[in-house]
């Protein structure tokens, strides 16, 4: 087996605190990023470079070239491939994307995908059963998932993606649960899923962790991070 961190967080197109956004991740050690609202316009990668950079990390896929979802990397991932999906578009909507890749980490070989669900109920349930198809057709047998899903864990589209995969924080709940705390009351809609086989040692909001604060987590987005620790089979 094959400890790998995955982290899963929605940055607000980099418009907060971004060395507090920094911080957060840094501390968190992960070896994959999922990112949600990376920068999508003007210099859009050097922004989401920069970020990178002070974390520690390296720009894996997505971005704008994904609609918004991207992938960070440490350097123990070796990039086997990598594939930006645009979702079809729903007049008066916004564009959705996948960032997606075919890595490599300490001997395991691992799908990933990082995802932002739609506002609106019927193109998300849509989205979650294209976000399983392209798990579906990756070629590998096991890969993970996380993003900004639009939906809590009693929804249809959370529910359908749960319904397949493993929900790592239902699975093995570790710190905080809620991630979007702007809403009363505050809610879980963003999550990191796994394919079976894949152990789940932990999955919350990193409330506890060395290096993180509460003013950071408040500062860095309008979002809550979501990591998981998974040891992943090895090829």
């Amino acid at each position: 087996m094959v400890p790998v961190k995955v982290l899963s967080y929605n940055i607000r197109s980099m418009r907060d605190d971004t060395d507090a956004l920094a911080r957060v991740i840094s501390a968190c050690e992960p070896d994959l990023v999922l990112i949600q609202e990376a920068p999508l316009f003007f210099r859009w990668r050097k922004k989401l470079a920069r970020l990178a950079s002070a974390s520690g990390l390296v720009i894996l896929t997505g971005g704008g070239t994904a609609a918004g979802p991207a992938i960070l990397c440490n350097l123990r991932v070796t990039v086997e491939r990598t594939e930006d999906v645009l979702l079809p578009l729903t007049p008066g909507l916004h564009r959705r994307g996948f960032a997606t890749a075919v890595v490599r980490i300490g001997g395991a070989r691992l799908g990933v995908l990082s995802c932002h669900l739609s506002l609106q109920k019927d193109e998300r349930y849509e989205q979650a059963g294209a976000l399983l198809d392209r798990l579906a057709g990756m070629g590998v047998d096991h890969a993970i998932a996380g993003g900004d899903l639009n939906d809590r864990p009693s929804g249809p589209a959370f529910s359908r993606l749960a319904a397949n995969l493993q929900d790592c924080w239902a699975t093995s709940p570790t710190g905080g649960e809620h991630t979007w705390t702007h809403s009363q009351p505050p809610q879980r809609i963003d999550a990191v899923f796994a394919t079976k086989g894949i152990e789940v040692l932990g999955c919350g909001v990193p409330t506890d962790l060395s290096g993180i604060t509460a003013t950071d987590l408040r500062a860095a987005t309008d979002h809550l991070p979501v990591l998981a620790t998974l040891n992943v089979p090895a090829s």
